[in-house]
């Protein structure tokens, strides 16, 4: 860990927005769904939500540009649990839906906590996403085409959003919450350690904040090695050894 890397690491959290979010509505394209993680990282937003498409969440790595690593993905069954999950957080639901009661979305306040729905590729928002928004925003078009790409049009969203944001200096103070902020200080300074532990469901070790490395990494190493060396073996559990005998 660099100093210069360590220094990128603290200022792109210091302006992550816990409050801003997309809610992808069975978005299946995963060039679009990686697109859009991409967005996400680049106007500063640190989750993005995800209704499971019929063929399961899977992110194309490529095209995120390895931004996957850098925003929480929280993926839902169903668009009831998504935004039952996201009221609960305050936020108002803005979704991407031409209708009678749309806005243009430069009208939308993006400063209060909120989420933009975005529908796929063929169907667009959903009849319940659409009735669950507080809101419908749209881009307006001038020319012969009725829509833009999903990924095009969360990126455009999110200009804006980041726009009023900036005026209002909520990218000017860190905003995530101290747990949250030093989680994930912790998984981008390191992210071979972090891989370690969520497959081991180890606890992560502490980190000194001022270089980003483990305060005593072979410590560390050694009481994880005991840990495992002493652990209870499936096939000595009592239960186990009781139907062997």
């Amino acid at each position: 860990m660099t100093p210069e890397r360590l220094a990128r690491i603290r200022q792109t959290l210091d302006t992550r927005q816990p409050d801003l979010s997309v809610l992808t509505d069975q978005v299946h394209k995963p060039r679009n769904l990686s697109a859009i993680i991409r967005s996400c990282d680049a106007f500063g937003l640190a989750n993005m939500h995800v209704v499971w498409p019929k063929e399961g969440f899977r992110a194309f790595r490529k095209t995120a540009g390895g931004s996957y690593r850098w925003i929480t993905t929280h993926t839902h069954r169903s668009m009831g649990q998504a935004t039952e999950t996201l009221r609960g957080q305050g936020h108002r639901i803005y979704a991407a839906q031409l209708s009678d009661r749309a806005i243009d979305f430069r009208e939308a306040d993006f400063t209060v906590p909120c989420t933009v729905i975005l529908g796929n590729e063929i169907e667009g928002v959903s009849a319940d996403a659409a009735a669950e928004a507080d809101e419908h925003i749209v881009i307006p078009m001038m020319g012969m085409v009725e829509s833009l790409n999903v990924s095009a049009a969360c990126a455009i969203i999110l200009s804006e959003a980041q726009r009023q944001r900036k005026l209002a200096g909520m990218y000017d103070y860190r905003r995530l919450p101290d747990e949250e902020y030093n989680r994930l200080l912790f998984c981008w300074c390191q992210p071979v350690v972090k891989r370690y532990c969520d497959d081991r469901s180890l606890p992560y070790p502490p980190i000194d904040p001022e270089t980003g490395e483990l305060v005593d990494g072979v410590g560390w190493m050694n009481a994880v090695r005991k840990l495992r060396a002493n652990r209870v073996r499936w096939d000595e559990l009592p239960e186990n050894l009781a139907s062997r005998g």
